[in-house]
């Protein structure tokens, strides 16, 4: 695994971390991607109900790149690689937090999309469980990747409730939870969360469900 494992605020209670990370292109990248989310996700004192959300989320991403997709395009990246990112903020002070999840890939012949698999079907059901879940997806390709992202919401009784209930225990008040960072809708003139992309030779399409 290569790229950036370091936090924005390392320290006893970050409120940021960002993760941007190369895997290779194996089944078993799905859980080593849960895995680290979660552990970021910990130490933000999210709510397990929370992290389980978003390791649904990221294991759907992941799975449908493997699944549907080609590699990331050599040799800029590793070869037989995936990329996969996230990034999420929390604050003591606001009203909740969010996640954003990213999955970069080399692409496929389809846009991704949700399917409608019927009662019987088996398989397609990944974007849509990622659209039950997350507030905000779409996807945004170039010439040579896809990414596909997803912003799940964090409330604020979700935000800090370990370190609350870690105060509790000991019985010390703990600080109250929130968030500066929210995601919003582009169109509603507030800040959004997205990836810029460099175009190489050809030109940028870009879909979202909001």
């Amino acid at each position: 695994m290569s790229g950036d494992h370091t936090p924005f605020d390392p320290g006893e209670h970050p409120t940021k971390v960002e993760r941007h990370v190369i895997l290779p292109y194996v089944p078993t990248t799905v859980m080593d991607a849960r895995r680290r989310l979660g552990d970021d996700l910990r130490s933000l004192g999210v709510a397990e109900e929370c992290i389980d959300d978003a390791a649904l989320i990221i294991s759907e991403l992941v799975s449908n790149a493997l699944r549907h997709a080609s590699p990331l395009p050599t040799p800029a990246n590793p070869a037989n690689s995936v990329g996969v990112a996230w990034r999420a903020e929390t604050d003591a002070s606001g009203p909740g937090g969010w996640l954003e999840i990213s999955v970069r890939d080399g692409g496929s012949t389809t846009m991704p999309r949700v399917a409608d698999p019927g009662t019987a079907g088996l398989g397609g059901r990944g974007l849509g469980i990622v659209q039950h879940l997350a507030g905000r997806w779409g996807t945004e390709m170039d010439a040579t990747t896809t990414t596909v992202w997803a912003v799940l919401d964090l409330p604020a009784e979700d935000v800090g409730r370990a370190g609350r209930e870690a105060g509790a225990e000991a019985g010390t008040a703990a600080p109250s939870a929130g968030t500066t960072g929210r995601a919003r809708d582009p169109r509603a003139g507030g800040p959004v969360v997205s990836l810029p992309f460099t175009v190489h030779d050809g030109g940028r399409a870009r879909g979202a469900l909001l």
